[in-house]
């Protein structure tokens, strides 16, 4: 755990005691980790899928966000990519 806390916050100057789930994957795509603050504590979580693996994005994307249902999908082996993002109108001033 601390060694992935300190790959976050020294090869993406990101802060790993933020709150964010860090996630990152075997060579092989099939096992994952889910790094996270719960402001108790570091939690880790290690998954390992049985089939194709893990649908990941290129190297060349650097850093991606998912929402909460992209994430749901990419922990359950389900292509996140396909999940849609939902647009919000703003509201307008009476």
């Amino acid at each position: 755990m601390d060694g992935l806390a300190n790959y976050v916050a020294q090869n993406f100057d990101l802060d790993p005691f933020s709150g964010a789930f860090f996630v990152f994957r075997s060579k092989g795509r099939d096992k994952i980790k889910v790094l996270m603050w719960d402001g108790t504590g570091l939690v880790l979580i290690y998954k390992r899928i049985e089939g194709k693996g893990f649908c990941w994005p290129s190297l060349s994307e650097g850093n991606v966000t998912l929402t909460k249902a992209q994430f749901e999908a990419l922990f359950e082996g389900i292509d996140w990519r396909q999940v849609a993002t939902p647009k919000y109108l703003h509201p307008r001033s009476a």
